[in-house]
């Protein structure tokens, strides 16, 4: 599979092996594609700097990744550091993924009524202005049809009860891919969102993944969950020039699950 020979770009997002940013990039990487990566940054005194090394795990003795960098999404003068080492390195890049989210823990566990003004603002700069940021950083160095993913979630469209603040978080970022989708627009760079269901991330433990990966079992029309190499191929596909021609768009990955009007099959059960 050659689907990205000679193509190169960045990956945001990658916390471990179980992250979706790193089964996107795995398929792009059994593609031909090269990336360069970024990681959280470690605090002062962690010596053992453990962010890094769970990435650089991954990425040891594999010639498709071409570095690894810290990037602090709040930061600006973090974000031109990456696109700077991008340039050196690649040039352009023709893909851009963002797969970044965050809430205080004491925000996403409680009530949305309840979130604090602190955490809103930190959970929005995080997880949805980020998309903008990174993106803007980005444009000297986007080559011609050039493609931008954010990973989002149905908690954006429908109110799911637990996800609480990161849903609104989610609808932010929604709207932001359709407006960057519309500025990018005449530059030939695409933008989308790929909606995925339950997985067992680090980021979807914080959201009580377990329950929904129950509830989605049962509700969507597949009958079953999706696994991290679905994802994968799926995100894999709106970075590559497959998806020419798809741009402000969101694309469910959740087994139908979104398409359901009712509890479907969910009913039988209740009714034993």
């Amino acid at each position: 599979m050659t689907l990205f020979a000679n193509k190169k770009g960045l990956i945001v997002g990658v916390a471990n092996d179980h992250s979706i940013a790193w089964a996107i990039a795995e398929q792009i990487m059994a593609g031909g594609g090269e990336c360069g990566f970024t990681h959280l940054p470690d605090r002062p005194d962690d010596t053992r700097q453990r962010n890094r090394h769970r990435v650089a795990l991954l990425l040891e003795g594999n010639p498709a990744a071409k570095f690894l960098v810290p990037l602090d999404v709040t930061k600006d003068e973090d974000i031109k550091t990456v696109m700077a080492k991008a340039k050196d390195e690649f040039g352009q890049i023709d893909f851009l993924l963002h797969s970044v989210a965050y809430a205080p823990m004491e925000d996403l566990k409680g009530e949305t009524i309840n979130t604090s003004r602190e955490g809103f603002k930190m959970a929005m700069d995080i997880s949805a202005y980020s998309l903008i940021a990174v993106a803007s950083g980005a444009q000297e160095i986007f080559a011609e049809r050039a493609s931008v993913l954010t990973m989002t979630y149905y908690g954006g469209e429908k109110a799911v009860p637990g996800y609480n603040v990161m849903g609104i978080c989610k609808a932010a970022l929604d709207a932001s891919v359709r407006y960057l989708a519309y500025d990018l627009g005449p530059k030939g760079v695409r933008v989308n969102a790929l909606s995925a269901g339950p997985l067992r991330t680090l980021a979807g433990r914080g959201a009580g993944v377990d329950d929904m990966l129950k509830l989605y079992e049962h509700m969507a029309p597949l009958a079953r969950n999706i696994t991290h190499e679905e994802v994968g191929k799926s995100g894999a596909f709106l970075l590559s020039e497959m998806s020419d021609g798809i741009t402000g768009e969101i694309l469910h990955i959740d087994g139908g699950y979104n398409a359901m009007g009712s509890p479907g099959r969910l009913l039988d059960k209740v009714q034993m």
